[in-house]
Protein backbone atom coordinates (compact mmCIF):
# COMPACT_ATOMS: atom_id res chain seq x y z
CA UNK A 1 0.00 0.00 0.00
CA UNK A 2 1.13 3.57 -1.16
CA UNK A 3 0.00 5.33 2.37
CA UNK A 4 -1.17 4.44 5.46
CA UNK A 5 -4.78 5.03 6.15
CA UNK A 6 -5.70 6.44 9.94
CA UNK A 7 -8.69 5.41 11.40
CA UNK A 8 -9.79 8.74 10.82
CA UNK A 9 -9.23 8.71 7.21
CA UNK A 10 -10.83 5.43 7.00
CA UNK A 11 -13.80 6.89 8.50
CA UNK A 12 -14.12 10.34 6.49
CA UNK A 13 -13.92 7.97 3.50
CA UNK A 14 -17.56 6.53 4.57
CA UNK A 15 -19.27 9.20 6.02
CA UNK A 16 -20.88 10.41 2.96
CA UNK A 17 -22.18 7.16 2.36
CA UNK A 18 -24.03 7.32 5.88
CA UNK A 19 -24.82 10.78 5.54
CA UNK A 20 -26.95 9.74 1.91
CA UNK A 21 -28.60 6.70 3.88
CA UNK A 22 -29.70 8.20 7.18
CA UNK A 23 -33.03 8.47 5.87
CA UNK A 24 -33.41 4.82 5.35
CA UNK A 25 -31.92 3.85 8.50
CA UNK A 26 -34.06 6.15 10.15
CA UNK A 27 -37.40 4.93 8.46
CA UNK A 28 -36.21 1.41 9.07
CA UNK A 29 -35.23 2.07 13.19
CA UNK A 30 -39.16 3.89 13.16
CA UNK A 31 -40.87 0.63 12.63
CA UNK A 32 -42.61 -1.16 14.76
CA UNK A 33 -40.24 -4.28 14.92
CA UNK A 34 -37.85 -1.98 15.79
CA UNK A 35 -38.96 -0.07 18.18
CA UNK A 36 -39.98 -3.26 20.19
CA UNK A 37 -36.41 -4.05 19.77
CA UNK A 38 -34.85 -0.98 21.06
CA UNK A 39 -36.84 -2.79 24.65
CA UNK A 40 -33.87 -5.51 24.81
CA UNK A 41 -31.10 -3.46 23.45
CA UNK A 42 -29.01 -4.08 26.11
CA UNK A 43 -29.33 -7.79 26.54
CA UNK A 44 -28.58 -8.02 22.63
CA UNK A 45 -25.40 -6.35 22.79
CA UNK A 46 -24.45 -8.46 25.73
CA UNK A 47 -24.27 -11.39 24.32
CA UNK A 48 -22.38 -10.14 21.02
CA UNK A 49 -18.68 -10.59 20.87
CA UNK A 50 -18.53 -8.11 18.37
CA UNK A 51 -18.71 -5.36 20.52
CA UNK A 52 -15.30 -4.35 22.13
CA UNK A 53 -17.06 -2.75 24.94
CA UNK A 54 -19.33 -5.35 26.43
CA UNK A 55 -19.24 -4.82 29.45
CA UNK A 56 -20.65 -1.12 29.49
CA UNK A 57 -23.40 -2.31 27.10
CA UNK A 58 -24.59 -5.87 29.57
CA UNK A 59 -27.44 -5.11 31.32
CA UNK A 60 -25.85 -5.54 34.83
CA UNK A 61 -24.09 -2.73 33.37
CA UNK A 62 -26.90 -1.16 32.50
CA UNK A 63 -28.38 -1.52 35.98
CA UNK A 64 -26.00 0.07 37.62
CA UNK A 65 -25.67 3.32 35.52
CA UNK A 66 -29.72 3.39 36.80
CA UNK A 67 -29.08 3.06 39.89
CA UNK A 68 -26.24 5.32 40.23
CA UNK A 69 -28.54 8.14 39.12
CA UNK A 70 -30.31 10.94 40.95
CA UNK A 71 -33.55 10.03 41.63
CA UNK A 72 -35.30 12.18 38.90
CA UNK A 73 -33.10 11.53 36.89
CA UNK A 74 -34.38 7.72 36.88
CA UNK A 75 -37.68 8.99 37.15
CA UNK A 76 -37.09 11.13 33.83
CA UNK A 77 -35.63 8.31 31.98
CA UNK A 78 -32.88 10.58 31.39
CA UNK A 79 -29.77 8.69 32.71
CA UNK A 80 -31.21 5.37 30.76
CA UNK A 81 -31.14 7.37 27.88
CA UNK A 82 -27.77 8.88 28.28
CA UNK A 83 -26.62 5.16 28.81
CA UNK A 84 -28.05 3.75 25.60
CA UNK A 85 -26.55 7.09 24.07
CA UNK A 86 -23.18 6.98 25.27
CA UNK A 87 -22.91 3.28 24.31
CA UNK A 88 -20.86 2.64 21.73
CA UNK A 89 -23.01 0.84 18.58
CA UNK A 90 -22.52 -2.60 17.53
CA UNK A 91 -23.37 -5.00 14.12
CA UNK A 92 -26.71 -5.82 16.49
CA UNK A 93 -27.71 -2.28 18.16
CA UNK A 94 -31.53 -1.80 17.48
CA UNK A 95 -30.15 0.44 14.16
CA UNK A 96 -28.51 -2.00 12.56
CA UNK A 97 -30.18 -5.35 13.58
CA UNK A 98 -32.27 -6.35 10.86
CA UNK A 99 -29.95 -5.48 8.48
CA UNK A 100 -26.89 -7.71 9.74
CA UNK A 101 -29.09 -10.55 10.73
CA UNK A 102 -30.71 -10.53 7.20
CA UNK A 103 -27.45 -10.50 5.65
CA UNK A 104 -25.95 -12.96 7.75
CA UNK A 105 -28.92 -15.20 6.29
CA UNK A 106 -28.08 -15.11 2.81
CA UNK A 107 -24.59 -15.38 3.21
CA UNK A 108 -25.03 -18.24 5.40
CA UNK A 109 -27.34 -19.66 2.39
CA UNK A 110 -24.62 -19.36 -0.33
CA UNK A 111 -21.92 -20.88 2.17
CA UNK A 112 -23.88 -23.98 2.59
CA UNK A 113 -24.19 -24.18 -1.06
CA UNK A 114 -21.01 -23.59 -2.47
CA UNK A 115 -19.27 -26.05 -0.02
CA UNK A 116 -21.99 -28.89 -0.42
CA UNK A 117 -21.75 -28.68 -4.03
CA UNK A 118 -17.84 -28.80 -3.91
CA UNK A 119 -18.07 -31.54 -2.00
CA UNK A 120 -20.39 -33.57 -3.89
CA UNK A 121 -19.39 -32.17 -7.36
CA UNK A 122 -16.51 -35.20 -8.34
CA UNK A 123 -19.26 -38.02 -7.37
CA UNK A 124 -21.58 -35.89 -9.64
CA UNK A 125 -19.63 -35.95 -12.42
CA UNK A 126 -19.06 -39.85 -12.27
CA UNK A 127 -22.59 -40.18 -12.05
CA UNK A 128 -23.70 -38.18 -14.91
CA UNK A 129 -20.30 -39.10 -16.97
CA UNK A 130 -19.48 -35.60 -17.33
CA UNK A 131 -16.04 -35.43 -15.97
CA UNK A 132 -14.96 -32.87 -19.24
CA UNK A 133 -17.03 -30.30 -18.01
CA UNK A 134 -16.01 -30.81 -14.01
CA UNK A 135 -13.98 -27.46 -14.09
CA UNK A 136 -17.01 -25.76 -16.09
CA UNK A 137 -19.62 -26.67 -13.26
CA UNK A 138 -17.39 -24.01 -10.91
CA UNK A 139 -16.27 -21.51 -13.64
CA UNK A 140 -19.22 -21.34 -15.42
CA UNK A 141 -21.00 -19.52 -12.37
CA UNK A 142 -18.27 -17.59 -11.92
CA UNK A 143 -18.35 -16.22 -15.30
CA UNK A 144 -22.36 -15.76 -15.57
CA UNK A 145 -21.68 -14.03 -11.80
CA UNK A 146 -20.29 -10.75 -13.43
CA UNK A 147 -23.50 -9.98 -15.94
CA UNK A 148 -25.27 -10.42 -12.23
CA UNK A 149 -22.86 -8.19 -10.58
CA UNK A 150 -22.93 -5.24 -12.97
CA UNK A 151 -27.15 -5.39 -13.21
CA UNK A 152 -26.94 -5.55 -9.35
CA UNK A 153 -24.18 -2.54 -9.05
CA UNK A 154 -26.44 -0.67 -12.07
CA UNK A 155 -29.58 -1.04 -10.50
CA UNK A 156 -28.32 0.05 -6.88
CA UNK A 157 -26.87 2.88 -7.99
CA UNK A 158 -29.97 3.81 -9.84
CA UNK A 159 -33.01 2.67 -7.52
CA UNK A 160 -30.93 1.42 -4.35
CA UNK A 161 -30.20 -2.56 -3.78
CA UNK A 162 -33.82 -3.67 -2.44
CA UNK A 163 -34.69 -4.90 -5.54
CA UNK A 164 -31.56 -6.42 -7.40
CA UNK A 165 -31.63 -8.35 -4.09
CA UNK A 166 -34.86 -9.90 -4.53
CA UNK A 167 -34.47 -10.67 -8.13
CA UNK A 168 -31.14 -11.98 -7.26
CA UNK A 169 -32.36 -14.42 -4.72
CA UNK A 170 -35.08 -15.26 -7.03
CA UNK A 171 -32.63 -16.22 -9.57
CA UNK A 172 -30.32 -17.86 -7.40
CA UNK A 173 -33.57 -20.45 -6.13
CA UNK A 174 -34.43 -20.96 -9.97
CA UNK A 175 -31.01 -22.33 -10.67
CA UNK A 176 -31.28 -24.77 -8.02
CA UNK A 177 -33.84 -26.09 -8.90
CA UNK A 178 -32.85 -27.03 -12.06
CA UNK A 179 -29.25 -27.99 -10.56
CA UNK A 180 -31.22 -30.39 -8.20
CA UNK A 181 -33.45 -32.06 -10.94
CA UNK A 182 -30.80 -32.07 -13.88
CA UNK A 183 -30.48 -36.16 -15.24
CA UNK A 184 -27.11 -34.87 -17.54
CA UNK A 185 -24.39 -32.82 -16.52
CA UNK A 186 -25.17 -30.24 -19.43
CA UNK A 187 -28.53 -29.30 -17.54
CA UNK A 188 -26.90 -29.56 -14.54
CA UNK A 189 -24.14 -27.02 -15.65
CA UNK A 190 -27.06 -24.80 -16.58
CA UNK A 191 -28.74 -24.87 -13.70
CA UNK A 192 -25.39 -23.70 -12.21
CA UNK A 193 -25.20 -20.80 -14.53
CA UNK A 194 -28.52 -19.52 -13.79
CA UNK A 195 -27.94 -19.74 -10.11
CA UNK A 196 -24.19 -18.07 -10.47
CA UNK A 197 -26.03 -15.27 -12.30
CA UNK A 198 -28.31 -14.55 -9.11
CA UNK A 199 -25.42 -15.47 -7.00
CA UNK A 200 -23.35 -12.02 -8.26
CA UNK A 201 -25.97 -9.90 -7.83
CA UNK A 202 -26.25 -11.11 -4.22
CA UNK A 203 -22.63 -10.18 -3.59
CA UNK A 204 -23.15 -6.88 -4.92
CA UNK A 205 -26.28 -6.25 -3.37
CA UNK A 206 -25.16 -6.87 -0.03
CA UNK A 207 -21.63 -4.58 -0.58
CA UNK A 208 -23.95 -1.66 -1.45
CA UNK A 209 -26.20 -2.43 1.75
CA UNK A 210 -22.71 -1.65 3.60
CA UNK A 211 -21.47 0.92 2.10
CA UNK A 212 -24.83 2.60 2.68
CA UNK A 213 -25.67 1.81 6.45
CA UNK A 214 -22.76 0.88 8.39
CA UNK A 215 -20.05 3.27 9.88
CA UNK A 216 -16.33 3.02 8.70
CA UNK A 217 -16.04 1.73 12.13
CA UNK A 218 -18.42 -1.14 11.97
CA UNK A 219 -18.07 -2.40 8.51
CA UNK A 220 -14.58 -4.49 9.15
CA UNK A 221 -16.54 -6.04 11.58
CA UNK A 222 -19.86 -6.58 9.18
CA UNK A 223 -17.30 -7.96 6.66
CA UNK A 224 -15.89 -10.50 9.52
CA UNK A 225 -19.38 -11.60 10.04
CA UNK A 226 -19.81 -12.32 6.60
CA UNK A 227 -16.70 -14.84 6.65
CA UNK A 228 -18.04 -16.11 10.40
CA UNK A 229 -21.45 -16.90 8.55
CA UNK A 230 -19.46 -19.46 7.30
CA UNK A 231 -18.51 -20.83 10.10
CA UNK A 232 -21.57 -23.04 10.55
CA UNK A 233 -21.68 -24.74 7.06
CA UNK A 234 -17.84 -25.05 7.17
CA UNK A 235 -18.34 -27.11 10.18
CA UNK A 236 -21.31 -29.36 9.08
CA UNK A 237 -21.97 -28.48 5.14
CA UNK A 238 -19.40 -30.57 3.74
CA UNK A 239 -19.93 -33.52 5.80
CA UNK A 240 -23.86 -33.11 5.58
CA UNK A 241 -23.50 -32.99 1.99
CA UNK A 242 -21.13 -36.27 1.70
CA UNK A 243 -23.91 -37.86 4.28
CA UNK A 244 -27.23 -36.84 1.88
CA UNK A 245 -25.41 -38.00 -1.08
CA UNK A 246 -24.44 -41.02 0.47
CA UNK A 247 -28.03 -42.27 1.78
CA UNK A 248 -29.71 -40.37 -0.59
CA UNK A 249 -28.64 -38.54 -3.59
CA UNK A 250 -27.00 -35.71 -4.67
CA UNK A 251 -29.83 -34.27 -5.90
CA UNK A 252 -31.02 -33.35 -2.50
CA UNK A 253 -27.70 -31.39 -1.94
CA UNK A 254 -29.32 -28.70 -4.44
CA UNK A 255 -33.15 -29.32 -3.54
CA UNK A 256 -31.84 -29.16 0.10
CA UNK A 257 -30.89 -25.66 0.01
CA UNK A 258 -33.80 -24.35 -1.46
CA UNK A 259 -35.88 -24.98 1.35
CA UNK A 260 -33.36 -22.23 3.18
CA UNK A 261 -34.48 -19.62 1.16
CA UNK A 262 -37.71 -19.07 2.83
CA UNK A 263 -36.64 -17.99 6.13
CA UNK A 264 -33.53 -16.15 4.64
CA UNK A 265 -36.04 -14.43 2.35
CA UNK A 266 -38.93 -13.51 5.27
CA UNK A 267 -35.40 -11.79 7.56
CA UNK A 268 -34.23 -9.90 4.73
CA UNK A 269 -37.99 -8.30 3.02
CA UNK A 270 -38.39 -5.98 6.13
CA UNK A 271 -34.54 -5.34 6.76
CA UNK A 272 -34.50 -3.75 3.18
CA UNK A 273 -37.93 -1.87 3.06
CA UNK A 274 -36.01 1.77 3.88
CA UNK A 275 -33.63 0.66 0.94
CA UNK A 276 -35.70 1.36 -2.11
CA UNK A 277 -35.13 4.74 -4.36
CA UNK A 278 -37.12 6.16 -6.90
CA UNK A 279 -34.60 7.13 -9.62
CA UNK A 280 -34.35 11.25 -9.67
CA UNK A 281 -32.91 13.47 -12.72
CA UNK A 282 -29.61 12.41 -11.30
CA UNK A 283 -30.12 8.71 -10.88
CA UNK A 284 -27.30 6.74 -12.79
CA UNK A 285 -28.65 5.73 -15.97
CA UNK A 286 -29.40 2.05 -17.05
CA UNK A 287 -25.85 1.35 -18.51
CA UNK A 288 -26.50 -1.24 -21.83
CA UNK A 289 -22.64 -0.82 -22.54
CA UNK A 290 -21.61 -2.42 -19.52
CA UNK A 291 -23.95 -5.15 -19.55
CA UNK A 292 -22.83 -6.00 -23.11
CA UNK A 293 -19.13 -6.08 -22.01
CA UNK A 294 -20.12 -7.95 -18.72
CA UNK A 295 -22.05 -10.70 -21.57
CA UNK A 296 -19.01 -10.60 -23.69
CA UNK A 297 -16.54 -11.22 -21.09
CA UNK A 298 -18.56 -14.03 -19.70
CA UNK A 299 -18.46 -15.79 -23.03
CA UNK A 300 -15.14 -15.26 -23.47
CA UNK A 301 -14.08 -17.14 -19.87
CA UNK A 302 -16.68 -20.08 -21.19
CA UNK A 303 -14.58 -20.34 -24.32
CA UNK A 304 -11.51 -20.13 -22.07
CA UNK A 305 -13.10 -22.95 -20.27
CA UNK A 306 -14.31 -25.15 -23.00
CA UNK A 307 -10.69 -25.14 -24.92
CA UNK A 308 -9.23 -27.83 -22.08
CA UNK A 309 -11.20 -30.36 -24.68
CA UNK A 310 -9.90 -28.96 -28.04
CA UNK A 311 -7.77 -30.72 -30.18
CA UNK A 312 -4.77 -29.80 -32.54
CA UNK A 313 -3.91 -25.80 -32.78
CA UNK A 314 -6.96 -25.02 -31.65
CA UNK A 315 -5.67 -26.20 -27.96
CA UNK A 316 -3.26 -23.27 -27.98
CA UNK A 317 -5.23 -20.71 -30.24
CA UNK A 318 -8.54 -20.41 -28.14
CA UNK A 319 -7.18 -19.98 -24.64
CA UNK A 320 -4.86 -16.75 -26.17
CA UNK A 321 -8.24 -15.84 -28.14
CA UNK A 322 -10.44 -15.79 -25.16
CA UNK A 323 -8.08 -14.17 -22.86
CA UNK A 324 -7.35 -10.81 -25.53
CA UNK A 325 -10.90 -10.75 -25.78
CA UNK A 326 -11.59 -10.70 -21.98
CA UNK A 327 -9.30 -8.27 -21.28
CA UNK A 328 -10.50 -5.86 -23.52
CA UNK A 329 -14.26 -7.05 -21.92
CA UNK A 330 -13.17 -5.92 -18.74
CA UNK A 331 -12.01 -2.43 -19.36
CA UNK A 332 -15.47 -0.69 -19.19
CA UNK A 333 -15.90 -2.83 -16.20
CA UNK A 334 -13.39 -2.21 -13.85
CA UNK A 335 -11.43 1.25 -12.43
CA UNK A 336 -9.30 2.60 -14.75
CA UNK A 337 -5.85 1.73 -14.97
CA UNK A 338 -6.52 -2.04 -12.99
CA UNK A 339 -5.12 -4.21 -15.76
CA UNK A 340 -1.87 -2.76 -15.16
CA UNK A 341 -1.98 -2.30 -11.32
CA UNK A 342 -2.15 1.01 -11.04
CA UNK A 343 -2.23 2.50 -7.15
CA UNK A 344 -5.34 2.72 -5.30
CA UNK A 345 -8.59 1.13 -5.99
CA UNK A 346 -7.45 -0.25 -9.32
CA UNK A 347 -4.32 -2.26 -7.44
CA UNK A 348 -7.02 -3.26 -5.12
CA UNK A 349 -8.97 -4.30 -7.39
CA UNK A 350 -6.69 -6.56 -9.07
CA UNK A 351 -5.30 -8.04 -6.49
CA UNK A 352 -8.39 -9.22 -4.61
CA UNK A 353 -9.29 -11.01 -8.01
CA UNK A 354 -5.82 -12.48 -8.07
CA UNK A 355 -5.96 -14.02 -4.48
CA UNK A 356 -9.56 -15.26 -5.33
CA UNK A 357 -7.67 -17.51 -8.77
CA UNK A 358 -5.28 -17.84 -6.43
CA UNK A 359 -7.22 -20.06 -3.32
CA UNK A 360 -10.17 -21.39 -5.28
CA UNK A 361 -8.22 -22.63 -8.40
CA UNK A 362 -6.76 -24.70 -6.30
CA UNK A 363 -9.48 -25.59 -3.85
CA UNK A 364 -11.76 -27.23 -6.23
CA UNK A 365 -9.03 -29.87 -6.62
CA UNK A 366 -8.77 -30.86 -2.99
CA UNK A 367 -12.16 -33.00 -2.27
CA UNK A 368 -11.53 -33.97 -6.19
CA UNK A 369 -7.73 -35.17 -5.02
CA UNK A 370 -8.60 -36.80 -1.54
CA UNK A 371 -11.36 -38.91 -3.44
CA UNK A 372 -9.89 -40.13 -6.77
CA UNK A 373 -6.08 -40.29 -5.55
CA UNK A 374 -6.98 -41.26 -1.57
CA UNK A 375 -10.06 -43.06 -1.65
CA UNK A 376 -11.58 -41.10 0.66
CA UNK A 377 -15.52 -40.93 0.71
CA UNK A 378 -17.44 -37.38 -0.07
CA UNK A 379 -18.15 -37.23 3.63
CA UNK A 380 -14.80 -37.43 4.85
CA UNK A 381 -13.25 -35.47 1.57
CA UNK A 382 -15.10 -32.40 2.16
CA UNK A 383 -13.09 -32.11 5.94
CA UNK A 384 -10.48 -30.07 3.42
CA UNK A 385 -13.40 -27.43 2.65
CA UNK A 386 -14.55 -27.19 6.17
CA UNK A 387 -10.82 -26.48 7.99
CA UNK A 388 -10.24 -24.55 5.18
CA UNK A 389 -13.93 -22.38 5.98
CA UNK A 390 -13.48 -22.58 9.65
CA UNK A 391 -9.84 -21.30 9.32
CA UNK A 392 -11.07 -18.32 6.86
CA UNK A 393 -13.34 -17.15 9.22
CA UNK A 394 -11.07 -16.79 12.91
CA UNK A 395 -8.83 -15.18 10.28
CA UNK A 396 -11.36 -12.65 9.75
CA UNK A 397 -12.63 -12.48 13.14
CA UNK A 398 -9.00 -11.72 14.42
CA UNK A 399 -8.65 -8.52 11.51
CA UNK A 400 -11.86 -7.46 12.01
CA UNK A 401 -12.05 -7.60 16.30
CA UNK A 402 -8.36 -5.56 16.18
CA UNK A 403 -9.16 -3.27 13.08
CA UNK A 404 -7.68 -0.62 14.80
CA UNK A 405 -4.37 -2.59 15.38
CA UNK A 406 -3.85 -4.02 12.40
CA UNK A 407 -2.98 -1.83 8.95
CA UNK A 408 -4.40 -2.66 6.05
CA UNK A 409 -0.80 -3.60 4.94
CA UNK A 410 -0.46 -5.56 7.89
CA UNK A 411 -3.42 -7.69 7.34
CA UNK A 412 -2.40 -8.64 3.33
CA UNK A 413 1.28 -9.24 4.49
CA UNK A 414 0.61 -11.64 6.74
CA UNK A 415 -2.23 -13.01 4.79
CA UNK A 416 -0.16 -13.52 1.52
CA UNK A 417 2.61 -14.81 3.77
CA UNK A 418 -0.40 -17.93 5.13
CA UNK A 419 -1.86 -18.32 1.65
CA UNK A 420 1.62 -19.33 0.23
CA UNK A 421 2.81 -21.73 2.98
CA UNK A 422 -0.84 -23.11 2.59
CA UNK A 423 -0.03 -23.85 -1.46
CA UNK A 424 3.14 -25.04 -1.13
CA UNK A 425 3.01 -27.62 1.42
CA UNK A 426 -0.07 -28.85 0.12
CA UNK A 427 2.05 -29.54 -3.21
CA UNK A 428 4.21 -31.11 -0.80
CA UNK A 429 2.13 -32.92 0.49
CA UNK A 430 0.74 -33.84 -2.71
CA UNK A 431 3.85 -35.12 -4.44
CA UNK A 432 5.05 -37.57 -1.74
CA UNK A 433 1.46 -38.53 -0.96
CA UNK A 434 1.77 -38.03 2.60
CA UNK A 435 -1.67 -38.35 4.96
CA UNK A 436 -4.41 -36.66 3.74
CA UNK A 437 -4.99 -35.60 6.99
CA UNK A 438 -1.67 -33.75 6.83
CA UNK A 439 -3.05 -32.17 3.59
CA UNK A 440 -5.87 -31.25 5.33
CA UNK A 441 -4.29 -29.13 7.91
CA UNK A 442 -2.39 -27.46 5.21
CA UNK A 443 -5.46 -25.81 3.40
CA UNK A 444 -6.69 -25.00 6.54
CA UNK A 445 -3.41 -22.57 6.91
CA UNK A 446 -4.45 -20.98 3.59
CA UNK A 447 -7.65 -20.44 4.60
CA UNK A 448 -6.61 -18.63 7.25
CA UNK A 449 -4.67 -15.77 4.87
CA UNK A 450 -7.71 -15.32 2.90
CA UNK A 451 -9.62 -14.58 6.33
CA UNK A 452 -7.23 -11.47 6.85
CA UNK A 453 -7.66 -10.37 3.45
CA UNK A 454 -10.31 -10.75 1.63
CA UNK A 455 -12.56 -8.24 4.60
CA UNK A 456 -9.70 -5.86 4.25
CA UNK A 457 -10.06 -5.32 0.26
CA UNK A 458 -13.53 -5.26 0.48
CA UNK A 459 -13.25 -2.37 2.92
CA UNK A 460 -10.36 -0.55 0.84
CA UNK A 461 -12.48 -0.57 -2.26
CA UNK A 462 -15.54 1.27 -0.35
CA UNK A 463 -13.58 3.63 1.67
CA UNK A 464 -11.79 4.97 -1.63
CA UNK A 465 -14.87 5.55 -3.31
CA UNK A 466 -17.28 8.43 -3.32
CA UNK A 467 -20.97 7.57 -2.07
CA UNK A 468 -21.90 7.73 -5.80
CA UNK A 469 -19.75 5.48 -7.26
CA UNK A 470 -20.39 2.34 -4.27
CA UNK A 471 -22.78 0.29 -6.35
CA UNK A 472 -19.85 0.44 -9.28
CA UNK A 473 -17.18 -0.06 -6.64
CA UNK A 474 -18.95 -2.93 -5.30
CA UNK A 475 -19.69 -4.27 -8.58
CA UNK A 476 -15.90 -3.78 -9.67
CA UNK A 477 -14.20 -6.22 -7.11
CA UNK A 478 -17.22 -8.58 -7.21
CA UNK A 479 -16.23 -8.71 -10.68
CA UNK A 480 -12.42 -8.88 -9.97
CA UNK A 481 -13.29 -12.26 -7.64
CA UNK A 482 -15.27 -13.28 -10.36
CA UNK A 483 -13.30 -13.20 -13.29
CA UNK A 484 -10.15 -14.09 -11.02
CA UNK A 485 -11.42 -17.54 -9.76
CA UNK A 486 -13.03 -18.43 -13.37
CA UNK A 487 -9.89 -17.63 -15.62
CA UNK A 488 -7.85 -19.87 -12.58
CA UNK A 489 -9.86 -22.90 -13.25
CA UNK A 490 -10.76 -22.78 -16.82
CA UNK A 491 -6.38 -22.38 -16.76
CA UNK A 492 -6.17 -25.27 -14.13
CA UNK A 493 -8.53 -27.14 -16.49
CA UNK A 494 -6.24 -27.10 -19.21
CA UNK A 495 -2.96 -27.92 -17.17
CA UNK A 496 -4.85 -30.96 -15.34
CA UNK A 497 -5.85 -31.97 -19.20
CA UNK A 498 -2.57 -31.93 -20.15
CA UNK A 499 -0.76 -33.69 -17.47
CA UNK A 500 -3.57 -36.34 -17.07
CA UNK A 501 -0.93 -38.78 -19.36
CA UNK A 502 0.98 -38.26 -16.61
CA UNK A 503 -1.30 -40.12 -14.22
CA UNK A 504 -1.34 -40.09 -10.37
CA UNK A 505 -1.45 -36.98 -8.54
CA UNK A 506 0.83 -35.13 -11.03
CA UNK A 507 -2.25 -33.55 -12.99
CA UNK A 508 -3.33 -31.89 -9.47
CA UNK A 509 0.24 -31.21 -8.49
CA UNK A 510 -0.05 -28.90 -11.66
CA UNK A 511 -3.03 -27.47 -10.62
CA UNK A 512 -1.86 -26.53 -7.01
CA UNK A 513 1.66 -25.17 -8.77
CA UNK A 514 -0.40 -22.81 -10.94
CA UNK A 515 -2.33 -21.35 -8.20
CA UNK A 516 0.77 -20.51 -6.11
CA UNK A 517 1.79 -18.75 -9.41
CA UNK A 518 -1.02 -16.92 -8.93
CA UNK A 519 -0.38 -16.12 -5.70
CA UNK A 520 3.17 -14.70 -5.78
CA UNK A 521 2.04 -12.52 -8.59
CA UNK A 522 -0.90 -10.95 -5.96
CA UNK A 523 2.48 -10.62 -3.61
CA UNK A 524 4.00 -8.95 -6.65
CA UNK A 525 1.72 -6.25 -6.93
CA UNK A 526 0.78 -6.32 -2.88
CA UNK A 527 2.45 -2.79 -2.81
CA UNK A 528 -0.51 -1.27 -5.23
CA UNK A 529 -3.36 -2.04 -3.32
CA UNK A 530 -3.60 1.19 -1.13
CA UNK A 531 -6.53 3.10 -0.14
CA UNK A 532 -6.82 6.52 -2.23
CA UNK A 533 -8.94 9.43 -1.67
CA UNK A 534 -11.84 10.08 -4.08
CA UNK A 535 -13.93 13.48 -4.92
CA UNK A 536 -17.14 13.50 -3.46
Amino acid sequence: MGKKTTDDEARAAVNDAREESEVDVGDEAATPVATEALTDAERTSAIRAESNAVTSASPGASASAVTSASPSAATDGTATDDARASAPETLFSPRYRWISIGMFSLILLAAFESLAVTTVMPAVSVDLNGQSLYALAFAGPLAVSVVGMVLAGNWSDRRGPRGALLAAVLLFTIGLIVAGTAQSMGVLVAGRLLHGLGGGAITVALYVIVARVYPAMLQPRIFAGFAAAWVIPSLIGPFLAGVVAQAFSWHWVFLGVVVLVIPALALVLPAVRGLSERPGADAAPWSISRIAWSALAAIAVLVLNLSADAVGVARWILPVAALAVLALALRPLLPVGTLRAAAGLPGVVLFRGLIAGSFFGAEIYIPYLLTDQYGLTPVYAGLGLTLGGVTWAIGSQVQGRFAARLSHQTCIRIGLALLGVGLAATIVMSVYELPAILLILCWGVGGAGMGLMYPRTSVMALQSAAPSDHGFTSSAISISDGIGSAVSIAVTAIVFVALTPFGGVWPFVGCFGLAAAIGLLAALISGRASVAAHVA
